[in-house]
């Protein structure tokens, strides 16, 4: 496939940044690759602290409830994310252009990540558009995941050589932190049923540790836990060992450099999993709950392609919701051996925007 593709890529931001998050690495990556890229976005004010300085090749447009499209040159690829449903009048000016050109066209319904077995059987396959403004297109399934018979995952090519070069006390000290050799978690949340046991736990262990909290619903939760604690269990941090520094907004870049920065990550959601992998450092996931616990499954099949130890197991569940059960110790020098592990695997495979540029190639 010839460079210079335009791709019209579609967001609708629900509440948690994560579906805008992944969609400005996607739109970033591809026009790293050549690509050029319009992203429609309902609600584009996160990319103001997300990504701030923009990138070459990305167009940010407002997706409003009526798109003006007359004078619009529609592009070559269609990407709606996350089951978003991209506007009917737009569909009918992409296929009246493909029709007028003679070029195939291409219409991908890119999904949300998992382990579970139906990423793979589902990924790339067709789904005929049988109604609509659309109809006799064909929408294509693009399942991001954990092996070579899915989409990937997102990766930037210069991802490893920016993590050798992280300073870790210089980044620290920028941000107003004091580092004295303590051990560092971040905290990246909703609300987990587990965050006091976590508190707790953290400030009665002899091991200095300094909480590193991200802006936002984690914020709130932590304040809202440790005045709770103040106020009925006063000497609960008597000795000062846990210490809690509330982050900043962070754009994206400095999410990956907080995470670097850390022993232990707690992160949330579908993209910050993706860079806590990469990061290469212990973590703990939160998955954002859905309806009938059909989240549960989602976590287990996670799990088990991390191929986590008991212990792992165990702490996720609890902070997930899933067992009552009480929170294990951590075992950070197992559960960094099986970060490593399943990193070094998934290094060996090709990226998401590699392997999407290479689905459209087959497919146009």
């Amino acid at each position: 496939m010839k460079t210079g593709n335009l791709w019209e890529i579609f967001c609708r931001v629900i509440d948690n940044y994560g579906d805008i998050g992944v969609c400005w690495r996607l739109a970033v990556g591809l026009a790293g690759h050549g690509q050029r890229v319009r992203l429609w976005v309902d609600d584009a004010s996160a990319l103001d602290w997300m990504a701030p300085e923009g990138a070459p090749g990305v167009e940010v447009k407002p997706w409003a409830q009526s798109l003006q499209i007359a004078d619009l040159h529609i592009g070559d690829i269609l990407v709606e994310t996350f089951g978003c449903e991209i506007a009917p009048e737009f569909v009918a000016a992409y296929k009246n252009r493909m029709a007028s050109t003679g070029q195939k066209p291409l219409w991908l319904n890119l999904e949300y990540l998992t382990a579970e077995g139906f990423a793979e059987r589902s990924h790339g396959l067709p789904s005929p558009v049988m109604a609509g403004l659309g109809a006799g297109l064909t929408k294509h399934f693009f399942y991001p995941g954990f092996s070579a018979a899915t989409g990937g995952l997102l990766r930037e090519h210069d991802l490893l050589e920016r993590q050798s070069r992280f300073d870790r006390p210089d980044w620290l000290r920028q941000r107003g932190i004091e580092f004295r050799g303590e051990r560092l978690v971040s905290l990246f949340c909703y609300e987990p049923p587990a965050l006091g046991e976590l508190l707790d736990r953290l400030s009665s262990d002899p091991c200095p540790t300094r909480l590193l909290v991200t802006a936002g619903r984690a914020t709130a939760a932590v304040k809202a836990c440790v005045d709770q604690r103040n106020h009925s269990l006063p000497p609960w941090n008597a000795r000062g060992n846990l210490s809690f520094s509330y982050l900043p907004a962070l754009r994206q870049r400095d999410f990956d450099c907080l995470l670097w920065a850390c022993d232990l990550n707690f992160v949330r959601g579908e993209d910050s999993l993706v860079r806590a992998l990469w990061a290469d450092k212990p973590f703990v996931w939160q998955i954002y709950p859905q309806r009938d616990d059909a989240h549960h499954h989602k976590l287990e099949a996670f799990l088990n392609r991390l191929k986590a130890p008991p212990s792992l197991r165990v702490f996720h569940r609890v902070w997930n919701g899933v067992s009552q059960a009480v929170l294990p110790a951590l075992d950070l020098t197992q559960w960094q051996q099986t970060v490593t592990a399943a990193r070094k695997l998934q290094l060996e495979q090709d990226d998401l925007v590699t392997r999407i540029i290479r689905f459209a190639s087959k497919n146009r």
